[in-house]
């Protein structure tokens, strides 16, 4: 008999911030809890995932204290990550630095570029980046479009994250959503610097929205090619950007992919288990955004 899947879903969103889920969310009856997401994830064969907060939380203490919460009401099975603004100043990113180490089990860090108008070689996130390669924390940088208009995408280009991929070896970066529309650059980027990874979130619309099911199958040969330009799948890992696309969606992307199996597992599971860590219950329990 077959294992059952292991996947492991690295861009997750679930937060009571996040903005008009009626309309941004990927159906109606949408069920946004954590039970609610862990029943997709049963029905999707994901076993794990990434619980990443959103920019609109009042405080990056609240939006990394929600988290946390999200992690334990799932019995493990989502894992914590904090964020953080650098517009608002070198104090304020070095304040809020300093609250991660209460949180063991943190798993990587969020930034949004393109939503909160910087660069990601801003120098006030340098102390991100050292705390980071200390703790080989990975950092997870929006890239791309935005879902929110007002958003701007200079901030958001793949090229920007080379001078912090050099700068920062020790740190693991992954370019969020291949960088779309910037695949290309992102697929550079990854091939260039080995400790740079991207994940196969942000590239379909609203299942609404006409044609679809051509976008699925054009988003599939984008993503067959970035595997192809990096020459390797070891550092693509698996995400959906729930809720503004289902699970089985997600999933379906990478299943359609030509590789070998050993390849499609990595992509969906292993690559983030080997970046992420396995994960470990809390407290002795059951284990383009």
């Amino acid at each position: 008999m077959a294992e059952p899947a292991r996947y492991f879903d690295v861009h997750l969103h679930l937060s009571r911030w996040w903005p008009d889920l009626p309309r941004t969310g990927y159906k109606k009856d949408l069920d946004y809890t954590v039970k609610g997401l862990l029943g997709e994830m049963e029905e999707s064969g994901i076993e794990s995932g990434l619980s990443i907060p959103v920019f609109e939380g009042p405080s990056a203490e609240e939006s990394l204290g929600e988290s946390v919460a999200n992690a334990r009401a799932s019995g493990g099975r989502l894992r914590p990550v904090a964020t953080v603004d650098p517009t608002r100043g070198r104090a304020v990113v070095e304040s809020v630095v300093g609250t991660w180490d209460a949180v063991p089990d943190l798993a990587a860090v969020k930034l949004f570029p393109g939503y909160q108008a910087f660069y990601p070689h801003d120098p006030v996130l340098a102390p991100v980046y050292e705390y980071a390669a200390r703790r080989r924390l990975p950092v997870m940088v929006h890239q791309g479009d935005t879902l929110w208009p007002d958003g701007r995408i200079k901030f958001a280009r793949p090229i920007e994250m080379d001078e912090v991929a050099v700068q920062y070896r020790e740190v693991p970066f992954v370019l969020c959503h291949l960088g779309n529309p910037w695949v290309e650059e992102a697929s550079e980027i990854v091939y260039k610097n080995a400790n740079v990874y991207t994940d196969t979130s942000g590239l379909l619309g609203h299942p609404q929205t006409p044609h679809f099911d051509r976008m699925v199958a054009r988003a599939r040969t984008i993503l067959q090619t970035v595997v192809d330009t990096i020459g390797s799948p070891d550092r693509i890992l698996y995400g959906s950007d729930w809720p503004l696309e289902s699970l089985a969606t997600a999933v379906s992307l990478v299943e359609g992919l030509d590789l070998l199996p050993s390849e499609r597992v990595a992509i969906l599971g292993g690559n983030a288990r080997r970046l992420f860590g396995p994960g470990r219950p809390p407290n002795g329990g059951a284990g383009a955004r």
